[in-house]
């Protein structure tokens, strides 16, 4: 083997082996194709690290298996659900109060928002600010700001869905 592998060529010798062992994991030809060349995106950013060079293939089928691996425990985690599914547990809105919800009622409802999640949320919707930078603003971790943020959006839409409940109908 030449001392830096070309990439093309590397493509060129290993992506069938590479899909047919993917296709036998997920027996599913979109998936297999992603983690195809998921496995080849992480050959070109960490490839150079491999040392001996005639452990490409045994590198790149453990990388697939890894990146099969690590799917399956996120679809286990964050499962895929259908909205419809899904419908019983979202807060009832009906069409006349999205009508009806204006910047008054969104900034009431958002006053009525804890402080802590209170913050990220304007910043985030109203200030367009990154994570990176609501979590300079706020000095906290990136990780923080996400979750003031998903916690702050719920909380924010329990209180439109009962804004809207409440408010008489035309």
């Amino acid at each position: 083997m030449a001392e830096r592998l070309d990439f093309e060529n590397l493509v060129a010798c290993h992506y069938q082996p590479l899909y047919q062992f993917a296709f036998s994991l997920t027996r599913d030809e979109a998936e297999s194709c992603d983690l195809t060349q998921q496995t080849f995106c992480i050959w070109a950013a960490k490839g150079q690290q491999l040392r001996d060079l005639s452990k490409v293939k045994t590198w790149l089928f453990t990388t697939l298996h890894r990146e099969f691996l690590g799917s399956r425990r996120r679809q286990t985690r964050f499962p895929h659900i259908e909205l419809e599914a899904a419908e019983s547990e979202l807060p009832e809105v009906s069409p006349l109060a999205v009508n009806r919800l204006d910047v008054e009622q969104l900034m009431t409802a958002l006053r009525k928002v804890d402080e802590l999640y209170q913050a990220p949320v304007a910043l985030f919707y109203l200030q367009d600010y990154s994570y990176k930078e609501i979590a300079e603003i706020l000095e906290v971790p990136i990780g923080t700001v996400k979750s003031r943020l998903a916690r702050g959006l719920l909380r924010l839409q329990h209180l439109l869905a009962d804004a809207s409940n409440q408010a008489p109908t035309p």
